[in-house]
């Protein structure tokens, strides 16, 4: 067997020691999280507010009391029934945005400003939608969210809490009213759908009477065109047919009054004349003549005569 070793009392009096001095330097030393507040009591009596950083406390006789974030928090508010003013139950929820802007109020204004808050969301939220109809609690949320937002902030300025923002999630109306208001918006959609149907038959309709009385217009003005330029081409005609008799004329009255030209004419007449009374005595079994046409002689001279060699056509102007 090893014989036992002496113990050194002065070295169990420098371990003691040294237990001791770190048991000390734990309780004295302090680190402090950046966006954090350490509360500081000394024998239990409100001492100071540690911020970010390093510190030394009085060993024994300081202790934390109370750590706070100075980060803004997001607190969740849970469902809970509201009454609407047309008496109608719904669940609404939201979410509370808070700071803590005053770590020693924080702690000793109120015992857990978090529980407080959220509550105080609650019962402001079920005042605010009592003073709201049901369709109108889908269309003020922002009126909803500034009202809990300023009732909890004024609440919570003693507990040193920045409230800084609410939102409301859902708006959970019974299933009998959803189904209501499915019913109610494929109503208005369908009445929707009908009057943009209408109104576009409306614009079709006079779209095309438009349609129908430009194409009116553009008929008229193309007969009346036509019938102008057909006059026109009448009015040409009838000049251009009316100056070539006029030449037509000049040049006879000056073939006439050439030498020979009056008895050319004469016996063109006789001929023509001899002509035409054959054709007459073929059509008719009986028929009345002058007394001086019994003999072809007199027929000749009388169809020779019709043009005197004297007769003077004018010429033209």
């Amino acid at each position: 067997m090893l014989a036992e070793l002496p113990v050194n009392p002065l070295t169990i009096i420098l371990v003691a020691l040294l237990v001791f001095s770190f048991i000390v330097f734990v309780k004295t030393v302090r680190i402090v999280p950046q966006k954090q507040a350490f509360i500081i009591e000394r024998l239990g009596k409100y001492a100071t507010t540690l911020e970010a950083g390093f510190h030394v406390l009085l060993p024994f006789l300081d202790k934390v009391a109370y750590r706070h974030t100075l980060k803004e928090q997001a607190i969740d508010v849970a469902p809970q029934q509201c009454i609407t003013k047309d008496n109608i139950a719904v669940e609404v929820d939201g979410i509370l945005y808070m700071q803590v802007v005053d770590p020693k109020k924080a702690s000793y204004g109120i015992d857990n400003y978090r529980f407080a808050s959220t509550q105080l969301a609650q019962t402001t939220m079920r005042s605010v939608m009592g003073k709201l109809d049901l369709d109108k609690t889908f269309e003020e949320r922002e009126l909803i969210n500034s009202a809990i937002v300023e009732a909890v902030d004024r609440a919570s300025d003693p507990w040193g809490i920045k409230v800084t923002r609410y939102e409301v999630k859902n708006i959970m109306p019974p299933q009998s009213i959803k189904d209501a208001m499915e019913k109610q918006m494929r109503a208005e959609r369908e009445k929707r759908a009908l009057i943009a149907e209408s109104e576009g038959d409306r614009q079709a309709k006079i779209n095309r009477a438009e349609g129908d009385k430009r194409e009116m217009i553009a008929r008229s003005e193309g007969e009346k065109q036509r019938r102008i330029n057909e006059a026109e081409g009448r009015a040409v005609e009838i000049q251009r047919v009316a100056e070539a008799t006029a030449e037509g004329i000049r040049k006879i009255a000056a073939a006439i009054n050439d030498k020979g030209g009056a008895e050319a004419v004469n016996l063109r007449i006789a001929e023509q004349y001899l002509q035409e009374f054959g054709k007459l005595a073929k059509a008719n079994n009986s028929m009345i003549i002058p007394s001086n046409l019994a003999d072809i002689a007199g027929v000749i001279k009388t169809a020779t005569s019709v043009i005197q060699p004297s007769v003077q056509i004018p010429p033209a102007a």
